[in-house]
């Protein structure tokens, strides 16, 4: 019954359609299907299946990336009210888009993957100076910043990433904080994660969760040593 349930509803996922989605998962609980299940063995696989599908659809489009966002986010809120445990939450990143920036899209589908993976999401919004980056983070005990730029000048100007970089470095705080970068620049120039002084960036939207993620652990790894 699971193995169906979880086909219907990525084929409602891939064709963007919320609605039947909804109620695909609504159904599922009628049947016995626990919240638990419909996140983890339904909901969460979605997103990886996204994942591949991004790396090797090259039709995959923006609106399948942010639907499937949109609606992992929608029913994992849903779902965590009917939890008969409070899920574990993996770690908490804090998210905005640099400086000069009032570019979002990007920055939404990540943080309705992120909020589906269970990691906690702190939006800062558009238009973040460096200091409110870090200063945020250290407030919400977050272990990675995420920034987005969708411009060449506010991916790799002062008021930027490498701002955010120099006062993680200045109060010390580069150990337990990570920094990863993503938007259309970083798109053209792969390298320019590294330049700007990001440790990871993604492609796109949907496989930016796995990277936050993935610097999460490393923190998690590094404080328990």
């Amino acid at each position: 019954m699971l193995r169906s349930i979880i086909k219907a509803y990525n084929e409602a996922v891939y064709e963007t359609d919320k609605e039947a989605a909804f109620k695909i998962v609504e159904e599922a609980m009628k049947q016995g299907i626990t919240a638990e299940e419909v996140v983890f063995d339904v909901v969460i696989p979605a997103i990886e299946e996204m994942m591949s599908m991004i790396i090797h659809d090259p039709d995959a489009n923006l609106a399948q990336h942010f639907m499937t966002a949109q609606i992992a986010t929608e029913v994992t809120e849903k779902m965590l009210t009917r939890f008969k445990q409070s899920p574990k939450i993996v770690g908490t990143v804090v998210m905005g888009t640099a400086s000069g920036d009032l570019h979002s899209l990007g920055k939404r589908i990540v943080m309705g993957c992120l909020k589906a993976m269970m990691v906690s999401v702190v939006d800062l919004g558009v238009n973040v100076k460096p200091d409110t980056f870090v200063n945020e983070a250290v407030r919400f005990n977050a272990q990675v910043i995420g920034i987005s730029a969708m411009m060449v000048h506010t991916a790799t100007g002062e008021h930027g990433c490498r701002r955010v970089r120099e006062i993680l470095k200045e109060r010390g705080l580069e150990p337990r904080i990570k920094l990863v970068v993503g938007g259309a620049p970083y798109r053209f120039d792969e390298s320019m994660y590294r330049t700007v002084g990001a440790d990871g960036w993604a492609p796109d939207g949907v496989t930016a969760a796995k990277v936050i993620i993935d610097l999460i652990g490393e923190v998690r790894q590094h404080d328990a040593t």
